[in-house]
């Protein structure tokens, strides 16, 4: 912003001109004040283009189609004189700095602002396309962020939807490396094309560069790798990615409206997203500056300077509303208290290799365009792996009894039923509707959840209760939940051996929390862990303290307990030398099916306890038994099918070269595995027949349930995540992760059309899309 010069009009209508913005191809910008107050942006027509009677009539449709727009998150139109010796128009001026300015001072910015931010620009593209325009030149420069919002600003080279422009015919027009293909080919562009320059304006406010050059490369390159190159993502939050990548599909018809993106990103609308979004540094900088505008008062004219010559070759004037650079514009403040450390990004603290500090300098002039392209664009591009991390929300219209596992975790199916959530385009995961974050080391990542009656149950001390819906926790019980608890369910309630080890069996109330029953088997028999549910009981292992060897060497047993009354069914001692924990289960029709610490896999009759079968089998005792069309499947280096009446070994599953197998899921008569060399296997269990290989990234999927056409995988401890995979294809259709790196296994459950989600303390609830 500089002070007005001889040469400067004072005063334009009922405007006074107060200070210098800027300068472009069509003219100078300056800042202004009404005679009620009001600061706005003046546009000038430099005066060799205000003779030119065709550039008065382009001018003329560009005052038009501005007044058009009037939204949230445009600059409006306040007043204009497109037939005045020096035609004007002029914008409320928004207190915010560009875009590009920003960055080059800041740096990247953080995600949850560039997630504001992208809510915000496709609000704004709403408001342009519903008045029946299309921007056509979307880019940082274009792009002023203030303190309630992003604003769109410079609709010089907009056209009309319904075909009426006045661009010339052949020319391209737009800004390289943020046009979109189709407007670089000089071929037809609609509001998809809009869509394209906001994942390319996204991209750059994450990453702090252009994704498709190099600011050095020449305009050609940069077009040829818009047409027929992929865009460099790297740097840009997996939480972002798909949406990104999504905006900056080569085929119009593939890009997201931007409806899908505002819904995406601001499920609780665009507004709250944008609450408090800006960066703590930017923030301040505009507080500072907006309390300078208003105390600007018009200046006598300076000494005489050069006249008001040509422009310097450029598309349009640089940002209506904010000086470019100011002083003291992005500095860091010194290390201390509430200071960043040194090195670290002021506002942020985002992946390694993404941080660009450092002071911008004490004074600066005004960039060109050249300049602003330059900090546009940046790196070299390379070919991005669809899936990712990637995040997408959409909104349109369009059993009683069980284990965790059973009812989510293992094998589960469903039919997506309420709620309805759009399917978002290949690569696009579905945002998070809702997070919360446990206690440190209060849950069990490796105890499948639980969904019953809208309340997700997390397996912890404390026990806690979450509203589905809402993620509120409903109840919280400390004490109650031992470690590494199975959460088995029936009619209403949950079944725990009791937190203060005393050896009894408690029944809660899943609504409530609150203690039914409990159960004492007897004084020298205690309750260990529950193993197992169906319609009548709950099956737990139990210590007989009344058969002993020594003080820590018992006899271990199995019991079914009525879980109506509490009562001992039967009970059934094991052998000798066996442990009571480390034991999981499932019940298929008539038959308990356990296997132990011993790697034993054992087999009981569930009327009378009485043993059926067990045998030394697979290499790996830590795995619940997956039981399905009368075979128990067994995982390891080979897949195992053995027939659950006898223990004969029905047929196996060789990984072909690949490293084994963990252990499956069944699901509608189709087997899920994921192997150690992290692809996942679709089996046709009846004719054991590989129906699919995906060796895509599936975030190291080993759980497995499915909603409708939608196979959901929950990742292992490594990398993991969730991934979307097409039941019927075996492709990915997305991936997510929320990059917490907490070492613990990934959890799934389903319940309706949510998709509930755990990453050790980490808790989400996702549209099952």
């Amino acid at each position: 912003m500089d002070a007005l010069q001889s040469d400067d009009p004072r005063e334009l209508g009922n405007y006074r001109m107060l200070r210098r913005l800027g300068a472009g191809g069509m003219g100078r910008v300056y800042l202004a004040r009404s005679p009620g107050g009001r600061t706005v942006a003046v546009k000038v027509v430099r005066p060799d283009l205000a003779a030119d009677a065709d550039f008065r009539d382009r001018f003329r449709y560009e005052v038009e189609i501005a007044r058009a727009v009037s939204g949230r998150y445009t600059a409006p139109v306040v007043d204009a004189d497109p037939d005045a010796s020096l035609p004007w128009l002029a914008t409320s001026y928004v207190l915010g700095p560009d875009l590009t300015d920003v960055v080059a001072a800041h740096g990247p910015l953080p995600e949850r602002t560039v997630r504001a931010l992208a809510a915000g620009l496709a609000a704004a593209l709403q408001e342009i396309h519903a008045a029946g325009l299309i921007h056509r030149d979307l880019k940082p420069s274009n792009v002023l962020l203030a303190a309630d919002g992003p604003r769109v600003i410079d609709f010089g080279i907009a056209r009309a939807v319904d075909g009426n422009r006045m661009t010339q015919t052949g020319v391209v027009v737009g800004s390289p490396g943020y046009m979109p293909p189709e407007q670089a080919l000089g071929q037809e562009v609609g509001a998809a094309g809009d869509v394209f320059s906001l994942g390319a304006v996204l991209a750059f406010a994450a990453t702090g560069r252009g994704a498709f050059g190099d600011g050095a490369a020449s305009h050609a390159a940069m077009l040829y790798q818009v047409v027929h190159g992929q865009p460099d993502l790297t740097g840009v939050p997996q939480s972002l990615a798909g949406v990104v990548r999504a905006c900056l599909q080569k085929e119009p018809a593939q890009r997201p409206a931007p409806a899908e993106i505002v819904a995406a990103l601001a499920p609780q609308g665009v507004e709250g997203a944008l609450s408090d979004w800006l960066p703590s540094a930017v923030a301040s900088t505009i507080a500072t500056h907006a309390a300078g505008i208003l105390d600007l008062e018009g200046e006598t004219a300076p000494a005489p300077a050069a006249a008001f010559g040509p422009a310097p070759a450029a598309m349009s004037a640089p940002g209506y509303g904010y000086p470019p650079v100011v002083p003291g514009y992005g500095s860091v403040p010194a290390a201390g208290h509430g200071a960043p450390a040194a090195g670290a990004n002021p506002y942020s603290t985002p992946a390694p290799g993404t941080v660009r500090l450092g002071p911008a300098p004490a004074t600066a002039s005004v960039p060109s365009r050249r300049r602003a392209l330059g900090l546009a664009l940046g790196g070299a591009a390379s070919v991005a792996a669809v899936g990712g991390g990637t995040a997408w929300w959409l909104g349109r219209n369009g059993g009683t009894a069980g284990s965790a596992a059973a009812a989510g975790g293992k094998g589960s199916s469903a039919q997506p039923v309420g709620e309805n959530f759009t399917t978002p385009p290949a690569g696009v995961a579905p945002q998070p509707l809702w997070h919360r974050t446990a206690a440190d080391d209060s849950t069990d990542s490796e105890v499948p959840l639980l969904v019953d009656q809208g309340l997700l149950l997390v397996s912890g001390d404390p026990l806690v209760a979450y509203d589905m819906t809402t993620g509120k926790p409903r109840w919280s019980k400390p004490d109650i939940c031992r470690t590494g608890a199975e959460l088995l369910f029936h009619d209403g309630k949950v079944f725990l051996a009791d937190g203060d080890y005393d050896g009894v069996l408690v029944a809660h109330d899943v609504k409530s929390g609150e203690e039914t029953w409990r159960s004492r088997l007897g004084k020298q028999l205690n309750v260990e862990r529950t193993i197992g549910i169906d319609a009548k009981n709950v099956y737990v292992t139990l210590t007989d303290l009344g058969e002993s060897k020594s003080a820590t060497d018992y006899r271990t047993a199995v019991a079914a307990i009525s879980h109506t009354t509490g009562r001992q069914v039967w009970l059934q001692r094991r052998d000798w030398g066996t442990d009571e924990y480390d034991v999981q289960g499932a019940v298929f029709g008539k038959y308990l099916v356990y296997t132990d610490s011993k790697f034993n896999l054992t087999v009981r009759d569930t009327a009378t306890g009485d043993q059926v079968w067990t045998k030394k089998i697979g290499d790996d005792w830590s795995w619940r038994p997956t039981v399905a069309d009368g075979l128990v499947f067994i995982p390891g280096e080979r897949l195992q099918a053995v027939d659950v009446e006898t223990g004969d070994t029905r047929w196996t599953l060789s990984p072909n070269g690949r490293r084994g197998f963990y252990n499956p899921s069944v699901v509608d008569g189709v087997l899920y595995a994921g192997d150690h060399d992290r692809g996942v296997w679709a089996v046709d269990i009846k004719t054991h027949k590989r129906l699919w290989l995906c060796d895509e990234n599936s975030r190291g999927a080993q759980t497995f349930l499915k909603a409708g056409t939608t196979l959901y995988g929950a990742g292992d401890s490594l990398a993991g995540g969730v991934a979307a995979i097409d039941a019927g294809t075996g492709k990915v259709r997305w991936t997510w992760t929320d990059d917490q790196g907490t070492g613990d296994t990934w959890q799934i459950a389903l319940s309706g059309n949510r998709l509930m989600v755990t990453n050790g303390p980490e808790i989400y609830a996702m549209p099952a899309v």
